[in-house]
């Protein structure tokens, strides 16, 4: 504390990304990325949307039913997990394309392909918006302090895997008997 008056008040923490605050100011000014998002938020909100509809301007104000900001920490992981989903479900739809566009021919089987790859596609896109689904469901529960909801990802995993095993044991088998 050596230099520092007794009496005067306290020097704040720095907020902003300007340059650091004289000490009688509470913060320091906004950098030019805040400054840029505040004008870009006001001139949306004061234009209207293509319906001719403008958009009402809470003050600032979250919506009344969006709930409490939870920790930061359980909104990454919830964001990690719909990540992880997001790229199971790329991986199913490459996995698909992959089967159509380079799997050779089964012998006596030229649909084999198209079973086997089109259904991966399919079921990608289902994962992709289960996830999406997942993840709002998840950070509404943590906004609002309920449990977490019970997730359906794992189920719908396990039946698209065991279906498609199915499939591919049929494919083979009818090409191993053609």
């Amino acid at each position: 504390m050596a230099g520092r008056d007794l009496d005067s008040p306290p020097i704040p923490a720095r907020l902003g990304c300007g340059p650091k605050p004289a000490p009688d100011r509470m913060s320091v000014a906004p950098c030019w990325g805040q400054r840029f998002f505040e004008m870009i938020s006001t001139a949306i909100r004061s234009r209207p949307n293509r319906w001719g509809c403008e958009v009402a301007d809470s003050g600032d104000q979250p919506p009344a039913d969006d709930g409490t900001e939870p920790d930061p920490r359980f909104t990454f992981a919830n964001e990690r997990t719909f990540l992880a989903w997001s790229r199971t479900a790329l991986a199913l739809v490459v996995a698909g394309l992959g089967v159509v566009q380079l799997l050779p021919p089964f012998p006596g089987v030229p649909w084999g392909r198209h079973v086997l790859g089109v259904p991966l596609i399919v079921f990608g896109a289902v994962v992709a918006v289960s996830a999406y689904r997942e993840w709002t469901r998840s950070q509404w529960a943590m906004r609002h302090g309920q449990p977490l909801p019970r997730s359906i990802m794992p189920t719908i995993m396990t039946v698209i895997i065991a279906a498609m095993a199915l499939v591919s044991a049929v494919v083979v088998l009818a090409s191993a008997l053609r």
